[in-house]
């Protein structure tokens, strides 16, 4: 089976369409079995040469060709008109459409340049912030306004292996032509058609295109960074939920949750397979993106480990799993002093936790000790539960809790 690589046969079409309206003649390439593979008349593809070939060879100019260590020849005839073409200037503009088509080929796409944009804000050093707005902006890409990253592992749809059609044959694929070399570049193909369809999902899940920038960057996971201002997130937020003023990185998340997990029924409908997203806090400025990015993937690494698949994570879920499993100090003192940040005004309520951990959490000294009822030391321990969503009675929750208390008290401790 003669096997053409999808670059070759571009290059194929991109020539054989330049040289006949430059010449008006006709013209066909072959591969080195020295079968048709693009043709000026249709009919001949996938013939050999010589089933096609209609005079002597005396009456074609043939230019030998070599793309990605693949050899052919472009061949071309007499013009209809009768019209002599020279020999020596019909290879020589052959050559250069050749020449000329082959290196447009080689430069990556809107998507490509996108997508390698998005990956190297998120996950490498980036320079000069302003060259970098002016590069987004040549993409179309608004990123002076405050964004989150929703990180979206789809790894289970776009990684996943062609569902139908002969074995080892990719889905969409023609028989008897695929990229070099065979199966691994078919399967390239699979991959980028499948991220762009869960890329469509999610532009059209948000509606607004300009406002959701999104792109693949690798192994399976769609990035999203997401307009994450209240305007932005109006549709998700609800009337309880109220601006965390005092801390920025954590404003709006709860609205931000709400759309992830919406997105992800939608991406799962889409998809028909196991969906999973991580949700970043808003960091601020340009280089934001990338500790946004760090969030969104700790906490999907860590959700999918402690609390499985098809729901969305985040810092602020995943329990105990957070402080144990990010290795970033800051990152860990910022979730304690957010997970805490409801009893700031409490004083009462910390000296009660205080002492309730000191008594190894036994509730008769801890009245004791703070010379209270029991009841009235119950009441504590519920408002405490209420206002943080964690009950210390309950061991996993007195963990995080205790945990919080310790990285709390490091924010203003020297190093």
């Amino acid at each position: 089976m003669v096997m053409v690589t999808a670059r070759f046969e571009h290059v194929a079409e991109e020539v054989i369409g330049r040289t006949a309206e430059l010449l008006g003649a006709p013209v066909a390439v072959t591969d080195e079995h020295g079968v048709v593979i693009a043709s000026s008349e249709r009919r001949a593809v996938g013939l050999p040469w010589h089933l096609v070939a209609t005079a002597q060879d005396s009456t074609y100019v043939r230019v030998p060709i070599r793309l990605d260590a693949q050899a052919g020849e472009v061949i071309v005839a007499e013009p209809a008109s009768g019209e002599a073409i020279s020999p020596r200037l019909t290879q020589a503009l052959v050559e250069l459409v050749v020449n000329q088509t082959a290196v447009v080929a080689r430069l990556p796409n809107q998507h490509e340049l996108k997508n390698k944009f998005i990956h190297d804000l998120l996950r490498g050093p980036i320079g000069d912030e302003a060259s970098i707005l002016r590069e987004g902006q040549i993409l179309g890409m608004d990123l002076t306004r405050p964004r989150a990253v929703i990180l979206i592992d789809a790894a289970a749809y776009i990684l996943a292996p062609a569902a139908s059609g002969r074995p080892g044959q990719a889905e969409g694929s023609v028989p008897g032509r695929t990229d070099a070399p065979g199966p691994l570049r078919n399967g390239e193909a699979r991959i980028r058609r499948r991220a762009q369809l869960v890329i469509a999902s999610v532009v059209g899940f948000f509606a607004l295109p300009n406002d959701t920038i999104c792109a693949y960057i690798g192994d399976g996971e769609v990035a999203v960074l997401k307009a994450s201002s209240t305007q932005d997130l109006v549709a998700w937020a609800d009337g309880d939920d109220g601006p965390d003023q005092l801390s920025p990185s954590w404003a709006n998340m709860v609205a931000l949750k709400r759309a992830g997990a919406a997105l992800l029924t939608r991406l799962r409908h889409d998809t028909s397979a196991a969906i999973n997203v991580g949700i970043g806090r808003y960091h601020p400025g340009i280089r934001g993106l990338a500790c946004s990015y760090e969030d969104a993937r700790a906490a999907l690494s860590l959700g999918r480990r402690f609390h499985g698949h098809n729901q969305v994570h985040c810092l602020d879920g995943l329990g105990i799993a957070a402080f144990v499993g990010v290795s970033d100090e800051r990152t860990k003192i910022d979730l304690a002093t957010h997970l805490l940040r409801p009893l700031d005004h409490e004083p009462e309520l910390l000296e009660t936790l205080d002492v309730f951990f000191a008594e190894d959490c036994c509730s008769s000294s801890t009245a004791n000790r703070l010379s209270i009822h029991r009841n009235t030391l119950s009441y504590r321990l519920d408002k405490i539960a209420s206002l943080t969503g964690l009950d210390p009675r309950r061991f996993d929750e007195a963990v995080q809790i205790r945990l919080a208390l310790v990285l709390r008290s490091l924010r203003n401790t020297p190093s």
